[in-house]
């Protein structure tokens, strides 16, 4: 499918009010509040599945008897224009205040297990050939063959009595208690399709009763079609999500999940390319309903195969085109970029961001898979990862990994070193450079230790069985996805402030080192001030001195000399009890605000509370010698040790797409960056004076949607910390 295919196959007339319509009532619903996601909790069933199990010795089967209840007690709604069953009703908590204040104070007497849910792809392959019954059948099959092993035995952690590793029957007995939940939380959720019926006009009576068959078929059988598929697609992401509950489970790679049924449908005459359209962006405003605004959801297209051959095909296409009518943050669409991917995927993509749609973004296959064949995965399996929500990779189907787990900043830790060197400096740059990997070193050393501690939580305080049924390896291993049940179960830290730092050093090793234009109790002063009475001071900090993104070799090496120090760094360390990798990244997410509205003014000039530098890209405004040079900066490292996530910000005025040219201009740019070795880059096509009118007039902006760290945002629900950072961002008017 060519990108003029993609562009004919969207609708017109009826469609585009259905898609406009849902699309308005979304974003009213999340102006008051309400999402699937607010409505996760519902402590009433929660703990009335565990006042029902309170006689059952493992806590694993009683976790399956939670999440079984919870899956039955979910509620739907349906209005009148949508086609894709799954939307959470906003009235569907049980009891009043006063029960489920009660509720909330039984459940108190359960530990949080902490830690890090979800930011996954499930492993929907065999659902879609076996179906729920089948699935459920393979279990069974599976729970008969086990030896019988005794109950898991009591043991005392922190005062509380917990259990012990559960015996492979009880994780197989609470997969299919999930698994029977979620069976009846798709055949509920056909029951308002049902109930509108009456009264409905003829034509929405057909399509109220194609949803209904499909969701009573998909209940129990393998899905037959392409709308069962994506049907059945959505209400497992929800009922994971929802169920357990999880956080942010992704669509993934839908060109490949649902593509066998997309071409039985096509070639048996039953389905063409505008309905396919139309119910990707139902899918696609499902999302939106469920998930609270400031996260991330991805779907991934392109890519090669086992036999490294490029698997493209026309879903690629539709999941991008989809975009354009729902244009909201979710879902990001991220294509796999390799040397065999069509050009024709790279123009649809750089069509839609030069209209001002920021949610497709680039990733390179071959160095992303280089990263992860460094980290164990076998070669044929690396094709199979998915940016699990925003930039952060994991391997898709099989993964308990845990991203930005957790932040570093890198900035902060300069700062204090700086003040320990107050009154007795290191007699030399290379000194001062150690103390500061030294301090480095503890700080991540003391996370590795609070992760195993949080690991340790889950599996005795967490367990996912639903989850579990969808990750592959947990089956075999008859072991909840906290368990360790999981193929891959690596823990992805992030470093946020690189560019910083790096600008950072350049100023301490010149000015205090070469020059000894002043002394660190000097600097210390001009920092804790924010620079007070010292502007020219600032000015020379942040114009005499090279910056990272300006096309300088010496400031770039400083940048690879970190990042191969870090690589190595997170290597010294494991994961327990599988000894799992420690992986980095510098995928900062809102991290880059957050951390620098905290922390102090540092040596490359940058103000106290200002934005960090995002991901891998120079800090803002830094980028004096135009995109060429901060590309050629970017990716004059090796991206592919940093699985955790990396992300290039590139924004550019619409003048740059002016011409006939402009448009081409934008993607040589884009493949410039990626034939480098680059990791991920993304786009915002924006003119600064449209950012400055949203912030005077935010209610004519409500659906502005802007590039940040890795994920889309809505620009006026942005703080104004990060609203001016996305306005200082180097505004490109020609490549």
């Amino acid at each position: 499918m060519s990108i003029i295919a993609a562009s004919t196959a969207r609708h017109t007339g009826r469609d585009n009010e259905r898609i406009a319509a849902i699309r308005r009532r979304t974003l009213e619903r999340k102006d008051r509040g309400i999402s699937g996601w607010s409505l996760q909790a519902n402590p009433v069933v929660t703990a009335r599945a565990l006042r029902q199990t309170e006689a059952v010795p493992s806590w694993q089967r009683r976790r399956g008897a939670v999440v079984g209840e919870r899956l039955r007690a979910t509620r739907f709604a349906l209005d009148e224009w949508e086609l894709m069953a799954g939307r959470v009703d906003e009235y569907s908590q049980e009891g009043d205040p006063a029960a489920q204040e009660e509720a909330r104070r039984y459940l108190q007497q359960y530990p949080e297990p902490g830690g890090q849910t979800g930011h996954c792809e499930l492993d929907l392959e065999s659902l879609m050939q076996l179906g729920i019954d089948g699935l459920a059948a393979r279990i069974r099959a599976r729970r008969e063959r086990c030896d019988s092993l005794p109950a898991g035995r009591q043991q005392r952690t922190d005062g509380t009595e917990v259990q012990e590793h559960t015996p492979e029957p009880d994780a197989l007995d609470s997969f299919l208690d999930s698994l029977d939940g979620l069976a009846a939380m798709i055949t509920n959720a056909a029951t308002p399709a049902v109930a509108a019926l009456s009264g409905a006009t003829p034509a929405r009576q057909a399509e109220l009763r194609t949803l209904i068959d499909s969701c009573r078929r998909i209940a129990h059988q393998p899905p037959t079609s392409f709308r069962d598929a994506i049907q059945l697609l959505w209400l497992t992401i929800l009922g994971v999500m929802h169920g357990e509950p999880v956080g942010l489970v992704v669509p993934g790679h839908l060109d490949r999940t649902l593509y066998p049924f997309y071409r039985r449908d096509r070639d048996n005459g039953t389905l063409d390319d505008a309905e396919a359209l139309l119910l990707i962006e139902s899918l696609y405003l499902q999302i939106n309903a469920y998930i609270p605004d400031g996260l991330a959801i991805s779907v991934m297209v392109g890519g090669r195969d086992e036999q490294d051959a490029d698997v493209t095909n026309e879903l690629s296409y539709l999941c991008l085109e989809a975009l354009r009518r729902t244009a909201l943050i979710y879902p990001t669409v991220g294509i796999c970029w390799h040397e065999d991917t069509p050009a024709a995927l790279v123009e649809l993509a750089v069509d839609l961001i030069g209209h001002g749609n920021a949610n497709p973004a680039f990733f390179g296959d071959a160095t992303i898979r280089q990263g992860l064949r460094d980290l164990g995965v076998p070669s044929p399996e690396t094709c199979r990862y998915v940016n699990s929500t925003c930039v952060e990779i994991t391997p898709a189907g099989a993964s308990n990994v845990w991203v930005a787990s957790p932040y570093y900043n890198l900035c902060q830790l300069l700062l204090d070193e700086i003040d320990a060197q107050v009154p007795d400096p290191a007699p030399d740059f290379a000194a001062f450079k150690h103390h500061y990997r030294e301090r480095l070193a503890s700080a991540v050393e003391g996370g590795v230790a609070q992760q195993n501690q949080l690991r340790q939580r889950r599996r005795l305080y967490g367990r996912k069985p639903l989850q579990s049924v969808f990750t592959r390896n947990c089956l075999e291993r008859g072991r909840d996805i906290d368990d360790g049940g999981a193929g891959y179960n690596w823990v992805e830290c992030s470093f946020v402030g690189l560019a910083n730092l790096a600008d950072s050093l350049q100023v301490i090793e010149t000015e205090i080192y070469q020059r000894g234009a002043l002394g660190f109790d000097q600097l210390k002063n001009l920092l804790d001030a924010d620079f007070a009475g010292a502007e020219p001071l600032r000015q020379r900090f942040l114009h005499d001195h090279p910056k990272y993104g300006q096309g300088v070799t010496a400031v770039d090496k400083r940048v690879a000399a970190t990042v191969a120090w870090l690589t190595a760094l997170c290597r010294r360390f494991r994961m327990e009890p599988d000894d799992s990798p420690y992986v980095p990244g510098a995928f900062v997410w809102i991290m880059h605000e957050r951390l620098g509205r905290e922390t102090g003014a540092t040596p490359d000039g940058r103000h106290a509370g200002f934005p960090f530098a995002d991901g891998c890209g120079p800090a803002q405004g830094r980028e004096s010698q135009g995109p060429t040079a901060a590309i050629l900066s970017t990716t004059s490292w090796d991206h592919s040790p940093m699985i955790g996530g990396l992300a290039f910000n590139m924004k550019f005025n619409h003048s740059l797409l002016q011409g006939p040219q402009g448009y081409d201009r934008l993607r040589d740019l884009i493949l410039a960056f990626l034939r480098r070795g680059g990791f991920e880059t993304q786009v915002n096509v924006v003119d600064a004076q449209v950012l400055h009118d949203a912030r005077k007039h935010p209610e004519q902006y409500r659906d502005l949607v802007v590039r940040i760290g890795g994920y889309t945002d809505y620009f006026t629900r942005l703080s104004p910390q990060m609203q001016a950072e996305v306005i200082l961002r180097t505004e490109y008017a020609d490549a």
